[in-house]
């Protein structure tokens, strides 16, 4: 059942400090120039009363032991403060099941990362999320019901038993559940050209969703197939937009779908950044488009673009393309390096920025008062072939669990 925080009392915001960068207006503005169906949703929300930081340290430990918090990396930092663990969405739902003696595990995330770690942890663990409408643009692009008649598409243009499907971690539990049944497997932005790699010894073509630009960028730069091998299907045209004939000629066939954030950067960003800082290095992450990855000095996923920072020579010059609440943090952290936003135009990952500082208090005050709310449960079916699915990641070799 879904349940609705108690108003919170607020304050006037106070200023937030950021870089000299253009952010557009909550449901007034958008930028043309972007990949189709990207926009931005604008600023974040104003700062929460302090009071709320006493409030959630009082709640948090009343729990003690009894409760784990997790954090991903694009959380904002006065949520991100309270988190046992910091990390990418895979680690983190890993480090959950590393902590059986917690009752609660609360994940400032998004949906589908509270269901990938509901999935790995006991049946014990309540898993929840604070803002129930914390959800994933890009998960939300490769709905079940698309994925099946996708698969019949396939089935019917003869190819579907030479198909293995490859879901990206950034996605619904029913979707890792159907790779799981249809002998397919989940990667992450590290160990995708693994994955690939697997799933090619075992078929003769991959179906890849939901972000395209993850499996095209692997496919063609890390693994050599060639670009016009992969084909996109788009989930909202008949029979995916493509032939039975381009699906057969076909070796990947890439689910139409992006992340919201990353889909932003374009290639005359690197181009003006290149012309605006002297030196910099350019470092993206691999959800970001063909041509930007292209025009890129290193790509890789979140964990590689912070330990990428974090051994960088003092005095280095870095333009990150990835979500501004990680790479402000990252320009914070590292004083002696020159971190910066690649575009200009600021967007935030709106979704995952509903996990705020009034919702976390509400949630950690109600499991203080021995009242579980939002909590994430996969039912036992899906839970069964979801897991089948993670379980083939986790037992390739020299795996990654980063995305």
């Amino acid at each position: 059942m879904t349940t609705t925080p108690t108003p919170v009392s607020s304050t006037p915001a106070t200023p937030v400090s950021r870089a000299p960068l253009s952010l557009f207006v909550l449901g007034t503005e958008s930028d043309p120039h972007s990949e189709r169906g990207v926009e931005c949703p604008g600023d974040l929300p104003p700062a929460s009363d302090p009071a709320l930081v006493e409030r959630a340290r009082r709640a948090k430990a009343a729990l003690g032991d009894r409760l784990f918090v997790l954090g991903h990396h694009y959380q904002r930092d006065e949520v991100i403060q309270f988190a046992d663990v910091t990390g990418d969405s895979f680690k983190l739902a890993r480090e959950a099941a590393a902590r059986p003696e917690a009752e609660f595990i609360v994940f400032c995330g998004v949906h589908f990362m509270a269901e990938s770690a509901d999935i790995l942890t006991s049946d014990r663990q309540a898993v929840i999320l604070p803002d129930l409408a914390a959800g994933c643009s890009m998960a939300d692009m490769a709905r079940l019901s698309q994925v099946e008649d996708a698969w019949d598409v396939l089935a019917d243009a003869g190819v579907a038993g030479v198909t293995v499907p490859v879901t990206y971690m950034n996605s619904s539990a029913d979707i890792k559940a159907f790779c799981g049944k249809h002998g397919g497997v989940v990667c992450t932005s590290s160990n995708a050209k693994t994955v690939l790699e697997w799933a090619f010894q075992r078929g003769e073509k991959v179906l890849f969703f939901p972000d395209q630009h993850l499996g095209r960028n692997t496919a063609v730069l890390e693994m050599g197939i060639p670009l016009e091998d992969c084909i996109v299907y788009d989930p909202h045209r008949p029979g995916g937009g493509v032939s039975p004939e381009q699906l057969r000629a076909a070796t990947m066939i890439l689910w139409k779908g992006h992340c919201s954030v990353h889909g932003r950067f374009t290639p005359e960003a690197v181009d003006d950044v290149r012309t605006r800082i002297p030196d910099v290095q350019v470092l993206v992450h691999p959800e970001c488009q063909h041509e930007v990855v292209l025009k890129a000095d290193l790509v890789g996923s979140t964990e590689f673009i912070i330990s990428t920072i974090d051994k960088a020579p003092a005095g280095s010059k870095w333009a990150v393309g990835t979500e501004l609440n990680l790479v402000q943090r990252l320009a914070k952290a590292y004083p002696d390096k020159e971190v910066t936003f690649l575009e200009k135009h600021v967007c935030y990952c709106a979704t995952m920025n509903r996990i705020d500082l009034p919702h976390l208090v509400w949630a950690l005050e109600n499991l203080a008062q021995g009242q579980v709310v939002n909590q994430i449960t996969v039912d036992a079916e899906t839970e069964r072939y979801a897991r089948a699915a993670l379980q083939r990641m986790l037992d390739l070799p020299g795996r990654s669990a980063a995305d």
